[in-house]
């Protein structure tokens, strides 16, 4: 069998396989990029028609590359696939599509690694496993399949012409979620979103985004995510131009909002008794936002007008004064459910020895224990903002640098004779 020798081998050809390639290209490092599908395969096929980014152009891209619409605007998916497709082209990418990764494994007999693909074998010295987080979608094992219901993850919806006539159950109040069941209320469905622990930030507060306060209040730069809040999502949009998600307007405009998904028995599904502290917890966050952001105004003596009606929260809607505990699907005509309930990742195709127990890979700042294997795009793998754009950019430039300082020692090592010592 012929073998493709390269010196490091880049898995995935989304946001953190490119900067990955601008930064190998930079250092002079010979590199191979393969992408199972098409260059930003997920902002193509697994995300929902009308989504945009939830942060503006100005900031969510690369440094070294402008989006094409203006500064403040929230580029949609299909602009987003164009950035990423046009910033491969610029930085001559040598990406292969359509060649899946099947295993990885120490080369026994020889240096480095071995990977089996869907289009012959690689020997590489290094590998960077950019696969991003959203690999396998979750949907937890409650709601049987029945009749008259479709189940779905928010990974395979695209639109509200998609589902079927009838109600429809959101589980899930994050990003997705919240974006979700708000497109499907604007479409006349009647809709029932599952609330659990969120943060909700403002869209934006005195003039300025949401993402410029957490940039100036040091807040992308945290390196480790409290174990407290570590599966507490996090509610913003860029949809519709962006705008702050509170989910007391979403009941005031119809929608039921409900506590966290219990059990299902009977036809009935059943919610945690939960629904008012999440809430309460959700504005708890945001009001905390509005004053670190007004001490960092008067602290630095900027001149940001004031924004007091930011601060008025309304009165609770009537499904938070009277939750509702369980809900029979039938009754409620309810046809759909939707899971926004995240993903789990898949490195099956690795073996080698760089996972802890739960499987989640052992780094630091996407270097492993094992010499020659990395990760990019890991949310927090060195800091908050490291599965942004932006953010995965500079964690790219930390192991493409990792890797030229371990070329230079070999290279160092190749150029002097051996130092023999006699006793």
């Amino acid at each position: 069998m012929s073998i493709e020798k390269v010196d490091t081998l880049v898995v995935g050809a989304g946001q953190a396989g490119l900067a990955a390639s601008e930064h190998l290209s930079n250092n002079g490092v010979e590199h191979l990029v393969l992408e199972r599908a098409r260059i930003a395969e997920c902002w193509r096929t697994a995300r929902w028609d009308s989504l945009v980014a939830n942060g503006p152009a100005w900031h969510d891209r690369f440094p070294t590359m402008e989006f094409e619409c203006a500064p403040g605007d929230f580029p949609g998916k299909d602009e987003v696939t164009a950035y990423f497709e046009a910033f491969a082209r610029k930085i001559a990418a040598p990406v292969r599509c359509g060649v899946e990764v099947t295993r990885l494994a120490k080369h026994d007999g020889g240096a480095g690694y071995l990977v089996d693909t869907s289009d012959g074998r690689v020997q590489a010295n290094n590998v960077i496993c950019a696969t991003g987080p959203f690999q396998q979608p979750v949907i937890p094992p409650l709601v049987p399949e029945l009749p008259g219901l479709l189940q779905m993850h928010s990974h395979g919806y695209r639109s509200p012409q998609q589902l079927p006539p009838g109600a429809v159950l959101v589980v899930g109040s994050g990003s997705s979620g919240s974006q979700i069941a708000d497109e499907l209320l604007r479409s006349g469905r009647r809709v029932f979103l599952s609330v659990g622990p969120h943060d909700r930030p403002p869209r934006s507060y005195r003039g300025r985004d949401f993402v410029w306060w957490l940039g100036v209040l040091g807040k992308w730069d945290l390196a480790t995510v409290d174990p407290d809040t570590a599966h507490v999502t996090i509610a913003v949009s860029g949809a519709l131009g962006g705008h702050t998600v509170d989910f007391r307007r979403f009941a005031q405009r119809g929608m039921t909002l409900l506590g966290m998904t219990g059990q299902f028995s009977d036809g009935r599904l059943s919610f945690a008794d939960d629904l008012q502290a999440n809430i309460n917890s959700g504005d708890a966050n945001y009001l905390a936002m509005l004053d670190e952001a007004d001490a960092y105004v008067e602290r630095n003596g900027l001149d940001l007008p004031e924004e007091p009606s930011a601060r008025i929260i309304d009165d609770d809607p009537a499904c938070l004064k009277n939750p509702v505990r369980s809900v029979d699907l039938a009754d409620e005509n309810i046809t759909s459910i939707i899971w926004a309930t995240g993903y789990r990742n898949d490195f099956n195709w690795m073996n080698v020895d760089v996972f802890d127990a739960d499987g989640k890979p052992v780094h630091v700042r996407g270097v492993s224990q094992e010499q020659g294997i990395y990760f990019l795009g890991l949310p927090w793998l060195s800091r908050r903002g490291s599965s942004f754009i932006w953010g995965v950019w500079h964690d790219a430039k930390y192991v493409a640098d990792h890797i030229t300082t371990q070329h230079r020692y070999l290279e160092h090592h190749a150029t002097i004779p051996a130092v023999v010592t006699t006793d």
